[in-house]
């Protein structure tokens, strides 16, 4: 009688103890399944993996992870306002719990980042020096100052190598124009002309 007991309670509190694990495996099963979820809606724009294939849509893979969350955090507190933040991604980013935000930008970091494609060579080499030089004359600082001599990104500053053209061409403007909030890029390209610009996206697209 006292060893059935015994059996009894012992077997009760490994199942005590057993249910607060399984608890903890089912939570992180539903919180892994819900993070594949907004991946993939991630995906509807920006690609698998987030190598996008519109350049309207900026590619994510091996983009730095603090860049990625600072970005989403400027989308959900919409203090990112320019055009296509308005119209993308502040309902995108509305619904996102910050550790729903480190996530995406832990996974989305540690892709593959996308190729570069080959451009028009004079158009890439004026790029190059542009983003390796500058414009010294007209105070215009390299831009691999910030973003890295290979323009993988570093830190706050956005990977730019193999980004789409278009894409950055169209984010010069609309910081060049104050519409989009960036304080060391305004007094960067503020005098950079629509020709420079397509040169050095074209360059950054190109590796």
């Amino acid at each position: 009688m006292k060893t059935h007991f015994a059996l009894t309670l012992a077997l009760g509190l490994c199942l005590a103890t057993a249910r607060p694990a399984l608890a903890a495996d089912a939570a992180g099963t539903a919180d892994q399944a819900a993070l594949k979820a907004t991946i993939d809606t991630c995906a509807t724009c920006h690609g698998a993996h987030g190598q996008s294939v519109s350049p309207t849509f900026p590619n994510l893979a091996g983009q730095g992870a603090l860049y990625i969350e600072t970005q989403l955090k400027a989308f959900k507190d919409q203090s990112r306002g320019d055009p296509d933040a308005q119209a993308y991604m502040w309902g995108m980013a509305s619904q996102l719990s910050d550790e729903k935000i480190s996530a995406l930008a832990a996974y989305f970091s540690a892709q593959t980042p996308a190729p570069g494609h080959a451009g028009n060579p004079k158009l890439v080499a004026q790029g190059r020096k542009l983003f390796d030089e500058g414009v010294p004359a007209r105070g215009i600082p390299p831009c691999a100052s910030c973003h890295g001599a290979n323009a993988e990104g570093q830190a706050v500053f956005p990977r730019l190598a193999g980004q789409h053209a278009p894409y950055l061409f169209k984010q010069l403007l609309v910081i060049q124009n104050v519409l989009r909030t960036a304080p060391v890029m305004h007094g960067v390209i503020k005098d950079l002309t629509r020709d420079q610009m397509q040169a050095v996206v074209a360059y950054l697209e190109s590796i």
